[in-house]
């Protein structure tokens, strides 16, 4: 399968296009196909946003009804700890700390919430776990997919070659402009930034530079063993009428991206 083959639309989102095995879902929400008004319209999933409690309720339960499969939130705090599923009775309550989760257990869906940062779904080609991380560069930089890829591989007790992954979309390479603290994050340097950031000069005069978060991930990915890696090529800062951006627009909603075993039968 090509690497980067667009995602197929379904009926609340698009289905990621990957090498994961039939009894592997996974879904990616657009803005499109909720109850949230003004500037979270249509489908936003974040409850920290400051939209009302019940569209947010309902959106999410469209969205779990679309998938059959038990959506798990969590609070995201651009760290690296990953969850693994189901949590203990009673702790899913307190929402839970972490930027990744994976799990073995079909029916239940390991969920990430963006806007520009990077939701990256994995799944173990014999089909025994998937997981699902956000990545901004801070994550990123720090192993959030490393720790989630490798996590996968051994709940699933196989390779990490034989775990693929699916880039979905964040912000892009013509919009995300950064400093030398994010060079440094990623071992660059401003005299030698690598292939994954390009000089840029601010109307000031101050250096900065454009990051590619989709190409830092899939090198990442690479370089720890997984041998496919698809990508949905676009950017959420772009495109307004399918994806929330915070950096576009603050006060905004989020998208969700999901992962999970399907039940058997």
């Amino acid at each position: 399968m090509p690497s980067d083959e667009p995602a197929t639309h379904a009926p609340l989102g698009l289905v990621p296009q990957w090498d994961a095995p039939a009894a592997v879902g996974a879904l990616m929400s657009t803005r499109q196909g909720g109850v949230s008004q003004g500037p979270y319209s249509s489908l936003n999933l974040g409850v920290a946003v400051n939209d009302a409690a019940e569209c947010v309720a309902e959106n999410r339960r469209r969205f779990a009804a679309a998938m059959g499969a038990t959506p798990v939130w969590m609070r995201q705090v651009h760290g690296t700890r990953v969850l693994s599923l189901p949590l203990p009775t009673g702790e899913g309550e307190a929402w839970p700390q972490a930027d990744a989760a994976v799990t073995a257990t079909p029916g239940v869906a390991c969920t990430v919430q963006v806007a520009d940062c990077l939701p990256v779904l994995f799944a173990a080609l014999n089909a025994r776990a998937v997981g699902a991380a956000h990545a901004g560069w801070r994550g990123l930089s720090g192993g959030v997919l490393e720790n989630t890829a490798q996590a996968v591989a051994g709940l699933a007790q196989c390779a990490l070659g034989d775990v693929t992954a699916w880039l979905g979309p964040c912000i892009g390479p013509r919009q995300f402009e950064v400093g030398e603290d994010v060079l440094m994050a990623f071992g660059a340097h401003a005299q030698a930034p690598g292939p994954h950031f390009q000089p840029r000069a601010r109307a000031d005069g101050s250096a900065a530079w454009l990051g590619d978060l989709q190409g830092l991930a899939r090198a990442r990915l690479h370089r720890l063993g997984l041998k496919a890696v698809a990508a949905l090529p676009t950017c959420t800062v772009s495109d307004d009428q399918r994806w929330f951006s915070y950096r576009r627009e603050p006060v905004s909603g989020r998208l969700a991206a999901a992962v999970w075993l399907r039940e058997p039968g």
